[in-house]
């Protein structure tokens, strides 16, 4: 009777262990053809698209949790997100180039239930290529004017640089201002050769009211990366009432420095 309850005993026990090692063989696992790719050269601004082929190479279904990338730059979309075994797709990479140079590498992370391999990391690289432009520099990117009195004016201005190779052209806008170059206003757009720069003065017509001044200029170029931007002009604008309280409360500062 002992023996035979040994023997129960063993059976049971090699079941479960059975058990557990057809278990542990029912996995999910994914595998990829390829985890990297090299497009060459490619010119500056191209989108580049490439489809990652991966099995289920497992015995169970395998699930897609989430795909990230390494920058904005980058997507990415499965074409499944759950794969039976022995069933095939892909992961398909756009890389848009719109602002890179030079050699360029991006990465894109798959996340899965496979339990050896939870995230497999792919990458796309590139050598992007600058085709020849315009490329507009400014000196500064706003100013601040300080005070100013009310019913004044509001004038300001900055220096435009082109560092391309082909003639930048520039056209700048706001209700109110006009823009002026060696004190000939610009009707219509502002035209800087290649490795030449041109001082831009601005006028704002309308007179400053009490308070704080916030006005944008607004620049749109022939520059294929930096198409549109704006120039910011700060300050503040008192009284004749405000101005001559100031005066009497630091007036002895002015008079000890003179």
């Amino acid at each position: 009777m002992k023996r035979k309850k040994t023997i129960i005993l063993f059976y049971v026990l090699c079941f479960f262990i059975f058990s557990g090692y057809l278990k542990a063989l029912n996995k999910p696992k994914i595998v990829f053809d390829n985890k990297k790719i090299d497009f060459g050269r490619a010119i500056q601004g191209a989108e580049l698209t490439h489809k990652f082929s991966f099995e289920n190479a497992g015995d169970s279904l395998l699930t897609i949790g989430k795909i990230r990338t390494s920058c904005g730059c980058t997507a990415a979309l499965a074409s499944k997100e759950s794969l039976k075994p022995g069933e095939k797709g892909d992961i398909k990479v756009t890389f848009n180039t719109r602002g890179y140079s030079g050699e360029v590498s991006k990465y894109i992370y798959v996340y899965t239930d496979d339990p050896k391999n939870p995230r497999v990391m792919l990458s796309v690289t590139a050598y992007i290529e600058v085709p020849p432009g315009p490329k507009i520099k400014l000196d500064r990117t706003g100013a601040d004017i300080g005070l100013i009195l009310e019913g004044e004016n509001i004038q300001s201005g900055f220096n435009i640089k082109n560092t391309g190779e082909l003639e930048l052209e520039v056209e700048l806008s706001h209700k109110d201002a006009h823009f002026f170059h060696n004190g000939k206003e610009i009707k219509k757009s502002l035209k800087v050769a290649s490795g030449r720069q041109k001082e831009v003065e601005i006028k704002i017509g309308t007179p400053a009211i009490a308070g704080s001044i916030r006005e944008y200029i607004l620049l749109k170029t022939n520059d294929p990366l930096r198409s549109t931007l704006s120039f910011y002009i700060r300050g503040y604008a008192i009284t004749e009432k405000q101005l001559k309280e100031l005066f009497e409360k630091y007036r002895h500062l002015i008079r000890d420095k003179t």
